[in-house]
């Protein structure tokens, strides 16, 4: 019951928050690394678009509809998706060639998303440390 709690929910968010940052800084650093690298393609990860999908998905309740399944090997035209089921994809940018070598990683704007990367990453861990401070008050009142 506890575990299907909002706060539990908030922290499982929160904890999965930190292993995409985690990710992220490796494939930044990683852009870093080969930004002189001739025909190098930058990688990003992309995992906010998909969780804010599951959410809207779950909160929306017009996009289901009933579907008569009369045998087992019928498809649903909905299947509810959990948020515990969102991954984080590495997708590489093969589109965007910023200098004639083939390479496309921009260091200026791999710098500023370390730094949006690094706050996110304090802000989660902050955060999840006041969620976890007021689960310890609660488990001493109780």
């Amino acid at each position: 019951m506890f575990e299907a709690s909002k706060m539990m929910r908030t922290n499982y968010m929160l904890e999965r928050s930190l292993d995409v940052e985690s990710l992220r800084r490796n494939v930044i650093a990683n852009n870093i690394a080969n930004v002189d690298v001739p025909h190098f393609k930058r990688s990003e990860v992309n995992f906010e678009s998909e969780l804010t999908r599951v959410i809207r998905e779950k909160e929306d309740e017009t996009n289901r509809l009933p579907a008569l399944m009369t045998d087992s090997r019928h498809l649903p035209f909905y299947v509810e998706r959990d948020i515990r089921g969102v991954r984080p994809r590495v997708n590489l940018d093969y589109n965007t060639t910023y200098r004639n070598d083939g390479n496309n990683v921009d260091i200026e704007k791999e710098i500023v998303d370390a730094q949006k990367n690094q706050m996110r990453y304090n802000a989660a861990v902050t955060v999840l440390n006041q969620n976890y401070k007021m689960l310890k008050i609660a488990m001493r009142i109780a």
